[in-house]
């Protein structure tokens, strides 16, 4: 390598941006036309959350927030074949229309979960009326993730990105 590769390389080094994804994280992210107190409103009010939670046709019949750092939540995602699935889950950080941060390792209180598969951080940037809408799940493990990945993670939280910004869009 010459002197002229190696200064490119070494100015390349200091500007690039680190890696930001672990191999135990999946990201969705959407700039929503809606001010951010709009879209905090539609995670924290449980009517709300129900009218846009789950990838159509899914649906989302219960939704029980108690949204405060160690309140518990439930939500039960009914597939189209009339399944249900429950969802138990505790807040650990809240800052009002800003950042939500929730977790499944716990069920309620700080009762642990059987299995501990994921903690998500919402977080919602004011981009002047508009709103940078990031939700972050970070997984235990790499086979948590991988499994995530492979139900759909990225089609079925970017459709249900996309119902929460037409909910929080609509007059």
């Amino acid at each position: 390598m010459n002197s002229k590769t190696k200064q490119i390389k070494d100015a390349t080094a200091k500007t690039a941006p680190a890696a930001t994804l672990s191999d135990r994280e999946l990201v969705i992210s959407r700039i929503i036309d809606a001010p951010r107190e709009k879209v905090f409103q539609a995670w924290t009010d449980p009517e709300l959350l129900k009218q846009w939670f789950a990838p159509k046709p899914w649906t989302t019949p219960v939704a029980e927030l108690d949204v405060r750092p160690g309140g518990a939540s439930l939500i039960v995602m009914r597939g189209p074949d009339g399944n249900e699935f429950p969802n138990r889950g505790v807040y650990l950080e809240v800052v009002r229309n800003e950042r939500l941060v929730f977790t499944n390792a716990y069920v309620r209180a700080w009762e642990p979960s059987e299995k501990p598969f994921m903690t998500v951080i919402v977080t919602l940037e004011d981009l002047g009326g508009k709103t940078r809408y990031t939700a972050r799940v970070l997984h235990w493990t790499v086979a948590d993730r991988e499994t995530h990945e492979k139900m759909g993670f990225h089609k079925g939280w970017g459709q249900c990105a996309d119902q929460l910004a037409a909910l929080v869009t609509r007059g």
